[in-house]
């Protein structure tokens, strides 16, 4: 089964996942496009600005350093010998996965490099952009999405943020397949998260990651023996977009920190 992955270049919490699941699956993988926003006018400006005004500007410095950082150890290799990776593309390399950076999955010409590769199955990880019908039909097997809440609860952006503002006791990773909703298809993988006492956004999310690799792993290995059930989600659940300040002085009413 040939898979290409969609993903974003998010240095934070990707690398590893991408270390994870190709150390199973490289040999199956087609590629990894690494995607950016290309709806509404996001910028990395207009997204930082966006965050400042959401948690404030010093956890958006904060932000901003721990982004650097990474950066600048990407660029130095440095972690590299120890399978530490700063970047999801220097993981991706490492396991001899080819990189592309696509602007648009929707384009003709994007559509075109996933059938010259042969992809039976798309599998979309945190990835920025809207699937349109033409890219939803392209593979034979379908197009999965890996989203960090138990849905049809906490559809939407940010999930892990408003789980812990809402002071859920637990989370669950669910993979779906994608239709033209938004987080509607028949579910066909679902891991419970524990969320502990201790937790800030940050850790909550590295653990959402590594259950998420695994889970999808899990997934992959029976859609190829033909043991994948699919589940249609009942019920509207609920929807979150990007989290206001008040929001955030719910989150931290809760005893939550994002770092």
């Amino acid at each position: 089964m040939k898979i290409a992955v969609l993903t974003a270049n998010v240095p934070l919490y990707l690398p590893a996942f991408f270390d994870r699941f190709l150390e199973r699956r490289a040999r199956d993988v087609v590629g990894v496009f690494i995607c950016r926003p290309v709806y509404k006018g996001q910028t990395a400006w207009t997204m930082l600005r966006r965050y400042s005004r959401t948690f404030g500007l010093w956890n958006a410095f904060r932000l901003t350093r721990r982004v650097a950082s990474a950066k600048a150890k990407d660029i130095l290799r440095i972690g590299r010998r120890k399978r530490r990776f700063h970047s999801v593309a220097s993981a991706v390399r490492y396991h001899g996965v080819p990189v592309f950076f696509p602007r648009d999955v929707n384009a003709p010409e994007f559509l075109d490099q996933l059938r010259r590769l042969g992809a039976d199955l798309v599998l979309s990880v945190s990835c920025p952009q809207i699937f349109g019908q033409e890219l939803i039909a392209l593979p034979t097997k379908g197009c999965l999405n890996i989203h960090g809440a138990d849905l049809p609860r906490y559809r939407g952006i940010m999930p892990s943020f408003w789980m812990l503002a809402n002071q859920e006791k637990q989370a669950a990773v669910t993979i779906f397949f994608v239709n033209t909703g938004i987080d509607t298809g028949d579910v066909v993988g679902r891991k419970v998260v524990p969320i502990l006492p201790q937790d800030t956004l940050h850790s909550f999310v590295l653990r959402s990651k590594q259950i998420a690799c695994d889970l999808a792993l899990e997934v992959l290995d029976q859609i190829e023996t033909g043991r994948v059930q699919r589940t249609p989600l009942v019920g509207k659940g609920s929807y979150y977009g990007w989290p206001t300040h008040e929001a955030y002085r719910k989150f931290r009413s809760a005893g939550r920190r994002l770092w």
